[in-house]
């Protein structure tokens, strides 16, 4: 929000103040200065009015461009030859001009050079050339009679003024105007303020409406009002103090009544409408959308409607996206002479969703979904007809719509002593009521009870806490002690927070990289990903105000962000990349509808439990995604791409850091390939898999083939329980090799553990070291050949004692898995 200091010096009496002082001032009381600048600053050097005496076409060019005679004061050297390529004005016209040696915004330094065959001894400028406003379809020109050449031109427009940015928080929508930030001004100073919503005395409604109307949607606008305005002269324009306001404020002056109503928005906070009287057909209906409607808005955009989606119809459609945007049909032309004043109030959850849906976030619509005064629709149509009446003429109709469904104002309950118990500092109760009548509450007192009505242009008020910060705010935050909480004894991380560290730790140790994604998700991510109807990780935590309509669910998988981030390394260039994350996943909970929780004590436990039951199960995953090559080929050899092992031993890896043991075995799930799927069971439950992405996953999600995965639920890996410290022995080991056959489709992680357990407590490692297949071991058939190191912790191992520990090993191998001894 843009708004100039001498604006606000109109509602409340501004001493002199430095930008540091009115900075301090402002964040006093909780806003957000994000700058304030003199604008007289940024143009330096001369800048004058000039008179266009004359001017004549430059030949030969094929834009057309003006040699202009400008009259700029005797005091500047009389009339000056300009050369100027707009053709908003004509001779006679006051405009401003930048004489040679003015610097303008970004340091446009102005000089009398050659141009187009002729020297043009200045500059006529626009509104951005000067940085007042984004205009740049024309030059600025004076109201006749403004000032007389040679005059300064700053003050004309708008470079005296001090402007004042503010970044609105959106429980503050009240200050998206300069009535609510001269509130907040005398509130910080402990100054008078002047409402410019009481400057006026609203005309009431009248049985007969200015136009008929139905308000079909009583939710979505509980309150519709409109007046009438005929015979308004359609060139006239808006008055130069406006126009000057409004670029200062950042929005273009377009024509009078629209002006007007821009105007008013900045100044009470109120957005209306202007529609041509005569370009509506029949009565106008206020309702919901039709599914399939269409409506081309103001910005010429033809745009399909949503069933949510409020709008204004007449007996062609919808003429207006409510509270958003207007549309062309019924838009304020140069030839307009009737107006017809539009002022409602609108559920701020409707104008929100309709202008994220639409991506048409508008002036209108920012103050809408932060909440508006329904009280300001009668007093915005009369300074709106009384502004329209004296600039433009016409006659105001005497008729005056009022449809009127407001509800109940809201009353909270506040105990006197509740601000001091949260703040640390004495408030007495006099001193809580005084400032809740400040912010322009209705307060009544029952002993310690306080019965507060807040305004209504204080929608965001609905609990006692709310209550509580404005009475810290209002008296001064700088009033509360700074006390720095004595932390209570802990016993450091938890064993799960251990776990996710170790398994981060040793995963960025391996090579890979840790990401965060969005947790949001949307049915196209689990269609490329070749997930089934039925499979579980379809049912999705669905969001009730999603960012993106696109993904308006939580993840069940880890899969589909992580390969979104995979993706994206790749398309910038990135070939080999590894990628993890560690996070929770979402899983609708009971279904049942939540218990309403306040604010102003701690909940039962009852009431907890009920809470609880419906929050959605969020387990923690570890996934990981490989592409590109495993080890760099360079002088010292050929690469190795990444492969379905990979991502094996990454769930290895991981099992194994949590203090868990893997078994790995062959299984199917999408999105890997079923023949490169591997299940991880860890006490024999599954708990995740590993391998390589389908084919068909990969050409969907734009990934290289061969791209590999693996999804694990650490949570479902038990805590380790007291590690014991290994003995390590100082005798020498026993190393034996054994290569076994088997059939081809038994897994290597079998025949390992049959050594394992047949072995017995000499052996202290196997480690398989080749794998075999040929016409030497038998069609379907592969050798595996494993190291076996045998070691006492007691004393040197006998050859015998080795062999034996090998032979056991191998008959286990051979009894479970009909493995042979190759060569035997």
């Amino acid at each position: 929000m843009k708004v100039s200091v001498a604006w606000l010096r109109e509602y409340v009496d501004l001493p002199e103040l430095s930008a540091l002082e009115l900075e301090r001032a402002l964040v006093k009381v909780g806003l957000e200065v994000e700058g304030i600048s003199d604008l007289g600053s940024t143009v330096e050097g001369p800048l004058v009015v000039g008179r266009v005496e004359s001017f004549e076409p430059v030949p030969k060019v094929k834009k057309p461009i003006r040699y202009c005679q400008v009259d700029v004061g005797e005091a500047h050297g009389g009339v000056r030859g300009i050369i100027c390529g707009a053709q908003n004005f004509d001779p006679g016209d006051l405009v401003v001009v930048a004489l040679p040696g003015a610097v303008l915004p970004g340091g446009f330094e102005i000089a009398a050079r050659k141009t187009y065959g002729q020297i043009s001894n200045g500059m006529i400028c626009s509104g951005r050339e000067l940085g007042v406003s984004d205009d740049h379809a024309g030059i600025i020109v004076l109201e006749p009679g403004t000032a007389e050449p040679g005059t300064e031109a700053r003050p004309l427009v708008g470079l005296d003024e001090v402007l004042i940015e503010l970044a609105i928080t959106p429980d503050r929508g009240y200050c998206f105007s300069a009535r609510g930030i001269a509130r907040e001004l005398s509130h910080s100073l402990g100054l008078p303020f002047r409402d410019p919503a009481l400057s006026v005395e609203p005309t009431p409604g009248t049985p007969e409406p200015a136009y008929p109307v139905a308000v079909v949607d009583p939710l979505g606008c509980d309150r519709f009002a409109a007046r009438v305005v005929r015979g308004i002269d359609p060139s006239a324009r808006a008055p130069e103090w406006m126009r000057k306001r409004l670029a200062v404020a950042g929005v273009r002056s377009i024509n009078l009544a629209v002006d007007i109503t821009n105007y008013l928005m900045m100044e009470l906070g109120q957005p209306m409408h202007a529609f041509d009287l005569n370009l509506i057909r029949g009565p106008l209906v206020v309702r919901r959308a039709n599914a399939g409607e269409k409506l081309t808005t103001l910005d010429g955009v033809a745009r399909t409607l949503d069933p949510e989606d409020m709008v204004i119809c007449d007996d062609t459609g919808p003429i207006s996206l409510a509270a958003v945007m207007g549309g062309e049909t019924s838009e304020v032309q140069p030839s307009t002479v009737d107006i017809l004043f539009e002022a409602a109030h609108w559920d701020p959850v409707m104008v929100a969703r309709t202008a994220r849906r639409h991506k048409l976030p508008s002036e209108a619509s920012k103050r809408w979904e932060r909440g508006v005064d329904r009280e300001l629709c009668l007093v915005g149509l009369e300074k709106a007809v009384r502004l329209l009446v004296q600039y433009g003429g016409g006659t105001p109709g005497t008729e005056l719509l009022d449809f009127d469904t407001r509800p109940t104002r809201r009353q909270v309950q506040l105990d006197a002593a509740l601000p001091s118990r949260v703040a640390g500092v004495d408030y007495s109760r006099e001193r809580v009521t005084e400032l809740l009548q400040e912010i322009g509450a209705d307060v009544v007192a029952d002993g310690d009870r306080l019965t507060v009505t807040p305004p209504t242009w204080r929608p965001d008020l609905t609990d006692p806490a709310d209550l509580v910060e404005e009475v810290i705010r209002l008296d001064g935050y700088d009033k509360v002690p700074s006390v720095l909480p004595i932390a209570p004894p802990g016993n450091g991380w938890t064993a799960t927070q251990r776990r996710r560290t170790s398994v981060g730790r040793a995963l960025a140790e391996a090579g890979f990289v840790e990401v965060l994604t969005y947790p949001f998700v949307g049915e196209s991510a689990l269609d490329a990903l070749g997930i089934p109807a039925d499979d579980p990780r379809r049912a999705q935590v669905r969001l009730a105000n999603p960012i993106s309509e696109e993904e308006p669910a939580l993840r069940t998988t880890l899969l589909p962000p992580l390969l979104g981030a995979l993706r994206r390394n790749l398309g910038r260039g990135h070939r080999d990349v590894a990628l993890y994350e560690i996070g929770p996943v979402f899983h609708p909970g009971n279904g049942a509808t939540p218990p309403a929780l306040g604010v102003d004590r701690r909940p039962t436990d009852e009431e907890l439990a009920l809470a609880q039951a419906v929050v959605p199960a969020q387990p923690w995953h570890v996934a990981a995604v490989l592409a590109g090559d495993a080890e760099p080929a360079g002088w010292w050899g050929a690469g190795r791409p990444v492969s379905w092992a990979d991502a094996v031993d990454a769930a290895r890896l991981v099992v194994e850091t949590a203090g868990a043991e893997p078994v790995v075995r062959a299984g199917t799930n999408p999105p890997w390939h079923p023949g490169r799927c591997a299940e991880i069971v860890v006490g024999g439950k599954v708990i995740g898999h590993a391998g390589e992405l389908h084919p068909a996953v990969c050409a969907a999600l734009d990934l290289p083939p061969r791209t590999c995965a693996t999804e694990l639920v650490l949570d479902d890996v038990p805590l380790p329980g007291i590690v014991v410290t290994p003995t390590v022995s100082s005798y020498p080991p026993a190393l034996i090799d054994v290569a076994l056959v088997v059939d081809a489709a038994t897994p290597a992680a079998e025949v390992q553990r049959a050594l394992t357990d047949g072995a017995g407590e000499l052996l202290e490692a196997v480690r398989l070291f080749d794998v075999y297949t040929g016409a030497q071991v038998g069609q379907g058939r592969k050798s595996l050949a494993y190291k076996l190191t045998f070691r006492a912790g007691d004393r040197t191992l006998t050859v015998d004692e080795a062999v034996a520990a090998r032979d056991a090993a191998v008959t286990v191998a051979r009894e479970r898995l009909g493995a042979a001894l190759r060569g035997a």
